[in-house]
């Protein structure tokens, strides 16, 4: 008799713990009528096409019509996806993505005009359109970014090849997104008390917290044994996916890949090199750190499945969802009575789709539409690190609540190099919060494990992440080969230059890459240690000036992209383009490590 604890089938999980998608679309014939309606709206813009430059009018025009199919695609393509996630292996919703995949393409296609047009208008014509239609002001920031890229910008033509690629470049994605969330398959393991457990990628993060480290070992190993199982396929969609990122930045006139994506943002590669530089610079801190762990837990060797265990196990706790509803509630009170009372309202209105089950798509994160509040989808388990994980999502959750609030559609998206703040301005005020509620030794020792974790996570990790994307594009880009033995000779040497000889390296950690979904959303990592900081700041200014920093970061969360990232942070006291956040940042990782020492030492 199999006695293994399945996963729930999602019909088996209460609705009170479900995201309720029907806000968006009641049902599938809702999104149907949609879809329908965005194909007969793509038929009313050929008419502008060579005639955008003409009028003041005809510039206003086109750009509302974009604004308004875009938002409508948006909202169709959302749908489909966050239901393809509820349950991976549903072909109705494969289907719909599908489907949506095919319109985006023809969206692209039949758009691609549009931008090369208004670039090659005279920028003293545009400033004259400007005067004469004021409705086209809100325009302003769009379109001054438009001529910022004017370089990058191909001929009608040639745009519209790159739009009709796109469906084919996003294949390799998906091929390696149905295989991570529906197609692949763990062995059972044994939990703690001797029992069969399915592996699950939601379940492997509490196993790597068992203080039962033969439960850890069993575990990590089983993991990247199964992905090892597929290396050189993996592989492939791997490397695939830098060469569309090459073909793409080729194309668009740009150095590398990495120059192309940050230059979305408008960011400087410096800022990418500085942040590597300075975290290398500093990993003596990390090590300094890998030590106490290692001291704490008694252990002649610390081994990789040894890093996210609590090192104080008698204060280790499940904590329930109700309770971590709270708990972010409280500790996010420092926000102002308006923040709070909007986070409620998400709590108690079907935003969070809370718990695993079959074929839901792995991780967290946050999606919405225009028209519509914000969701967060959880995979719930009951660790610190999940309550963590909920006042992430439910930041960046606001930070769309409230630009959807008060942005028009054009600037409703929050550039990603800014995304990451909202949510971890949450973890920092929820860490302080928890840390200055308790006097208790042990439970304080608890609390600075769980930071130092976090942002081990969050900077060192990522950093690292952010270190082998950079080294494997530039192999790909100098025309060198990259074969799965390479991938894990470059991630098994970073492996050991972050964390030096304070951990035993074995050779599973070499095929972790296989496991990151984020390393097909190229160079988006970084923002996680560049958001991180500027978070600190945020949060160390919040606690310290109170209103007038609650203001200021409030104003910031309703901007949407109606600025660059850099400036926006600018105006809340952040500026990126030094190191100076970035080193605050690893000082107070300094001053949280010191207090943990001192603490370990009374235990």
């Amino acid at each position: 008799m199999d006695t293994a604890q399945k996963l729930p089938q999602r019909s088996e999980l209460p609705s009170e713990f479900k995201w309720r998608l029907e806000d968006i679309y009641k049902s599938e014939a809702a999104w149907e009528e949609d879809f329908l309606k965005v194909k007969e709206m793509l038929q009313n813009v050929s008419p502008y096409k060579g005639r955008i430059g003409d009028s003041s009018k005809n510039l206003f025009e086109i750009l509302k019509l974009q604004d308004e199919i875009s938002c409508l695609f948006n909202k169709l393509f959302a749908y489909a996806r966050m239901k393809r996630d509820e349950d991976n292996t549903v072909t109705l919703y494969q289907s719909l993505v599908g489907k949506a995949f095919s319109l985006g393409a023809e969206y692209n296609s039949v758009l691609s005009f549009v931008t090369p047009e208004i670039i090659s208008i005279p920028e003293t014509t545009i400033t004259k359109y400007m005067d004469e239609e004021s409705d086209l002001k809100v325009y302003n920031t769009y379109l001054k970014e438009l001529l910022h890229k004017k370089n990058h910008v191909l001929s009608e033509k040639e745009e519209k090849i790159l739009a009709l690629s796109s469906e084919l470049a996003s294949s390799i994605s998906d091929i390696y997104s149905m295989y991570n969330n529906a197609d692949i398959k763990f062995p059972n393991v044994k939990g703690e008390q001797g029992q069969d457990v399915e592996l699950t990628k939601g379940r492997y993060i509490r196993f790597m917290e068992s203080p039962d480290r033969e439960v850890r070992k069993k575990a990590y190993e089983a993991l990247y044994k199964t992905y090892g199982s597929m290396k050189n396929t993996l592989a492939s969609t791997l490397i695939g996916n830098i060469k569309k990122n090459k073909f793409y930045s080729v194309a668009r006139n740009y150095s590398s890949s990495l120059e192309a994506s940050l230059d979305l943002d408008n960011v400087s590669i410096d800022v990418y090199d500085n942040l590597i530089d300075i975290v290398s610079k500093n990993l003596p801190l990390l090590h300094r750190y890998l030590r106490l762990r290692k001291k704490a837990l008694k252990l002649d060797e610390l081994h990789m499945y040894d890093l996210y265990c609590p090192i104080v196990p008698e204060a280790s706790r499940k904590v329930p969802y109700e309770d971590a509803v709270k708990v972010v509630s409280d500790g996010l009170s420092s926000l102002g009575e308006q923040y709070i009372k909007d986070l409620n309202k998400g709590f108690k209105s079907s935003w969070i789709d809370v718990y695993e089950n079959v074929g839901k798509t792995s991780g967290a994160y946050s999606w919405g539409v225009y028209t519509s509040h914000p969701f967060v989808l959880l995979n719930y388990q009951g660790s610190l690190d999940d309550v963590l994980t909920l006042a992430h999502e439910m930041g960046h959750a606001m930070h769309s609540y409230y630009t959807h609030k008060t942005q028009p559609f054009v600037y409703s998206e929050n550039k990603i190099f800014v995304a990451e703040v909202a949510s971890t301005v949450n973890e920092s005020l929820l860490i302080n919060h928890l840390l200055s509620k308790t006097d208790k030794t042990q439970e304080k020792a608890w609390l600075l494990n769980n930071y130092l974790e976090a942002f081990r996570g969050t900077i060192f990790r990522q950093v690292m992440f952010a270190e082998f994307e950079k080294i494997i594009h530039q192999r790909i880009e100098s025309g060198n080969a990259l074969t799965a033995e390479d991938l894990c000779t470059i991630y098994k040497d970073l492996n050991e230059k972050y964390y030096g000889s304070e951990v035993t390296l074995d050779s599973y950690i070499e095929m972790e890459w296989a496991r990151i979904p984020h390393f097909y959303r190229s160079f988006y990592v970084y923002k996680y240690a560049t958001g991180f900081s500027s978070a600190t700041s945020i949060a160390g200014q919040i606690l310290r000036d109170g209103a007038s920093a609650v203001e200021k970061y409030l104003n910031f969360l309703s901007s949407g992209s109606s600025d660059y990232p850099l400036e926006l942070l600018k105006k809340t006291g952040v500026d990126l383009t030094t190191t100076a956040p970035i080193q605050d940042a690893l000082n107070v990782f300094e001053k949280r490590l010191s207090e943990l020492e001192k603490l370990l030492d009374t235990l």
